[in-house]
């Protein structure tokens, strides 16, 4: 404990400086704004920063913070556009968007803004402190999950999908079929073979996800929006009716606030497994946890746990992702990737040493973390309200500029127009499947995880020549196997008891009647 402490004091008396200090600061609020920005996520805001702190001569621990207070700052910038407009600014604000959206359109957008960087908050310190004391244990955990593992681990994070498909399981499960078809459009990066390119030099590269999620959730939502108001069927948005969460509110979310943090930041660990995949998992299990308790929970509808839980979950992960990059020089995410890229600019190579040899680094990092959360906590909040006035606009006013934008970032992506034309018939194909009644989240998480699993696949094959026993060789790929199937089997289980427990009262008082 004595060891921590004086680790700790080190990254403090390297974060309190004025520089750090500020550069925190700046980070947390560019980082926002690049989240805001459906498109542009962490990654873009990390990479478009890497160059500027070079050229200025940062230090690099301050270099490290100004990048790493962008990541944190982009994660909870994500979930703005998220439950205001129905917009993920990034893969990990997909679950957001299942019930922090219709809290928007209860007159609940500051209650949601305000509770989702709460919990973002708490996520981070949660991570924070397990980075402090459970780093090098976890380090050495990560490195059991090969190939294989991973591929279970995403059949685990399909397998707890299975929570947000309701009573239509088939319609469900066709979205995240269609998603792992989209993903596997392109160049196979082992073989070389062009997969459903149909010869079109656009698509080597594949579909790229903001084309996708922009096209599934903004478009397909503008053009609801648009029948709508053609019926004048327009529903109208309530006045906001608090400025912020109450106490009430937050006892209420305390312990989906904890699960949350727990579960995201436990597969931030794991390299390569992100955020998306634990906001995936954090809130599925909070919906069945919670219905199965109370089964009239209305996950879906604009229930506050369904915001606080994939919130938490994300942010934790985020940070989570920092144990590999530091402890075994393995990106934990995309974007720590990039920034494991900026450190070989000052010829540093992460890994167990880095300990040792830069411990101002590593421990004013951590420090920073902290900091920086609770920078960009006290930013955001009294921010709440002047986000939460995009609702306020009339729709003539809304709809071209939420279209313009996300427009201008899918653009952005390669600088044609081929992208825009993909978006524009996804996003019909995305009002269509609406109105056939198919959930949107399934399919994105689909894309998202379908190359990640895909490759992950081939790489535990190869190993074994073709051989499938590799997918339950080892105990954590046979416990993922089991808890996966007790995910699927189980609850309608619970389900069909539930319903017999219901019959049977009312089966009784039949027959009472009859005589």
């Amino acid at each position: 404990m004595s060891e921590i402490l004086s680790h700790l004091s080190i990254g403090f008396d390297v974060a309190f400086s004025w520089t750090n200090l500020l550069v925190a600061a700046i980070g947390s609020f560019l980082g926002t704004m690049v989240g805001v920005l459906p498109g542009l996520g962490p990654i873009n805001g990390v990479a478009m920063l890497i160059p500027i702190a070079y050229a200025m001569n940062l230090p690099p621990e301050t270099a490290l913070i100004l990048l790493a207070a962008v990541y944190v700052g982009a994660e909870y910038g994500g979930r703005i556009s998220a439950i205001l407009i129905n917009v993920p600014g990034e893969a990990s604000a997909i679950m957001t968007t299942l019930d922090g959206y219709p809290l928007a359109r209860k007159g609940l957008s500051n209650v949601a803004l305000s509770l989702s960087g709460w919990s973002a908050f708490c996520g981070s310190l949660v991570a924070t402190l397990g980075v402090i004391i459970l780093a090098p244990i976890l380090a050495s955990w990560a490195l059991a999950f090969g190939p294989a593992e991973y591929f279970v681990l995403i059949i685990f994070a399909f397998c707890c999908l299975t929570s947000l498909l309701g009573n239509q399981p088939v319609k469900g499960t066709l979205s995240a079929m269609l998603g792992l078809a989209i993903a596997t459009v392109g160049v196979d990066a082992n073989s070389g073979v062009y997969r459903y390119t149909f010869d079109s030099v656009h698509l080597f590269d594949g579909i790229a996800f903001v084309v996708v999620v922009i096209a599934l959730f903004a478009i397909a939502e503008l053009l609801e929006l648009l029948e709508s108001t053609i019926r004048g069927q327009t529903p109208e948005v309530p006045p906001n009716k608090r400025k912020l969460f109450n106490l009430k509110e937050l006892l209420y979310t305390k312990w989906t606030v904890l699960r949350g943090s727990i579960i995201g930041f436990f597969i931030g660990v794991l390299p390569g497994a992100g955020a998306s995949v634990a906001s995936a998992v954090a809130y599925s299990n909070e919906k069945r946890y919670q219905e199965a308790r109370d089964p009239d929970a209305c996950f879906g509808e604009g229930d506050l746990r369904g915001v606080t839980a994939p919130e938490a979950a994300s942010t934790s992960a985020a940070v989570g992702a920092m144990v590999p990059m530091l402890t075994l020089g393995v990106p934990g995410s995309g974007t720590t990737a990039v920034m494991m890229g900026a450190l070989t600019l000052y010829n540093i190579t992460p890994g167990p040493v880095l300990f040792d040899t830069k411990p101002e680094l590593v421990w004013g990092l951590v420090a920073s973390l902290f900091i920086a959360n609770v920078m960009l906590f006290m930013m955001n909040i009294p921010l709440v309200r002047v986000f939460s006035k995009v609702l306020a606009l009339p729709n003539w006013l809304l709809v071209p500029g939420i279209l313009c934008i996300s427009f201008i970032g899918v653009y952005a992506i390669n600088a044609g127009t081929f992208d825009l034309t993909m978006a524009a018939f996804l996003g019909l194909l995305g009002y269509l499947l609406r109105k056939g009644g198919i959930p949107m989240a399934p399919m994105v998480l689909g894309v998202v995880l379908g190359s990640m699993m895909e490759q992950n696949l081939r790489r535990a094959l190869s190993i074994t020549n073709g051989e499938l026993h590799i997918l339950w060789s080892s105990p954590v790929s046979i416990g993922l196997w089991i808890i996966s199937l007790a995910i699927v089997i189980i609850p309608p289980l619970m389900r069909r008891r539930r319903a017999k427990k219901n019959l049977a009262p009312s089966t009784l008082s039949a027959m009472a009647t009859d005589d």
